[in-house]
């Protein structure tokens, strides 16, 4: 598969990466094919290939970091975020375009608001380390370890150079490709990156996610393009809404961004879909949507699937057994 299976910080990690795809079937089709090969590999070396946010069970010994000169960088300079693995998590990266790096930013600063509400949906990390975490996304409090791992500023492509250069001159950052922002223009690629999501186990919870986000930056991008004001929300008031999303998924109460109030997470979801419907529509993808979200509410997020199946027999083999599953059941 070339370029689309690649190593990560990690040893024990494995990025895969689809190509990029207008239909929804397309990009299903490459996830289903990039894990069933990922799947026998990990077989092949006696090990299983699991999708969660965090490590379920413990590692047996220190983990080993991926010998590459960067990875060895990163490792020296912020030993106090590696620790030996306890920063190990996965997530699910998706990349909106093709934009120039002032439509990203633009694009950045008006889906803002909304990424709190992808998160909730994205949620696979409740099981950390062998413990209940007492999250639904335990991962967001994990990767909030590393500088820049948290909500983007609203810039502009003039102050996003500016803040870059600041950043890496003054040694908060290795390099550019360290800004971690949950939503970011990518520095390899004409695209905005969306870097809130949990990796899933279920496949059709990937699919799911990524024709919300384009239906939804599809949405906005007419208006960054008509140079609209992005929504204006408290820096305070955003992270509330992420810290919430991380600590009950898509069950209990959400914060709404943009008035500080408390609402089902329910009732901000369907806010959402109704944001990301005339995208979705043009895209073709509407009914699709509607069919992949009632069923992921129905059988739960990943977070909720995890613990039902610890919750039954206290059982850590029994959730990695489960992962597992979900993993082989993509293939067929």
């Amino acid at each position: 598969m070339g370029e689309q299976v690649q190593s990560e910080f990690y040893r024990c990690l494995l990025e895969l990466c689809t190509r990029p795809a207008l239909l929804c079937a397309d990009l299903r089709a490459q996830l289903v094919a990039l894990r069933a090969m990922a799947a026998a590999a990990a077989w092949d070396a006696d090990c299983l290939l699991l999708a969660s946010g965090i490590p379920v069970v413990p590692p047996r010994g220190r983990l080993l970091v991926t010998d590459s000169p960067r990875y060895r960088r990163m490792e020296a300079r912020y030993r106090v975020v590696v620790d030996g693995g306890s920063s190990t998590t996965c997530g699910c990266h998706i990349h909106i375009g093709t934009l120039c790096r002032a439509e990203a930013l633009a694009l950045a600063n008006h889906i803002r608001p909304w990424l709190p509400v992808f998160q909730a949906l994205a949620v696979n990390s409740p099981l950390s380390h062998g413990r209940e975490s007492g999250f639904a996304g335990w991962r967001a409090v994990e990767m909030a370890r590393w500088p820049t791992a948290e909500p983007a500023p609203v810039l502009d492509a003039s102050g996003y150079e500016a803040a870059a250069r600041t950043l890496v001159a003054s040694g908060t950052l290795l390099d550019r490709r360290m800004i971690y922002w949950h939503a970011r223009p990518s520095e390899h690629v004409p695209t905005l990156e969306i870097r809130i999501a949990d990796v899933n186990a279920d496949v059709e919870c990937t699919v799911l996610l990524a024709a919300l986000a384009r239906g939804l930056c599809t949405a906005l991008l007419t208006e960054a393009r008509e140079d609209r004001p992005a929504p204006y929300v408290p820096e305070s008031r955003l992270r509330a809404a992420h810290w919430r999303a991380a600590l009950v998924g898509s069950a209990g109460l959400g914060l709404d961004p943009a008035s500080g109030a408390e609402l089902p997470m329910h009732a901000l979801i369907e806010r959402l879909l109704a944001r990301a419907e005339p995208g979705l529509v043009a895209a073709g993808d509407l009914a699709l949507v509607g069919r992949l979200l009632e069923r992921h509410l129905t059988l739960g997020t990943g977070a909720e699937r995890q613990r039902a199946r610890y919750r039954r027999g206290r059982s850590l083999r029994g959730v990695v057994d489960h992962m597992a599953a979900l993993a082989t059941a993509a293939q067929e």
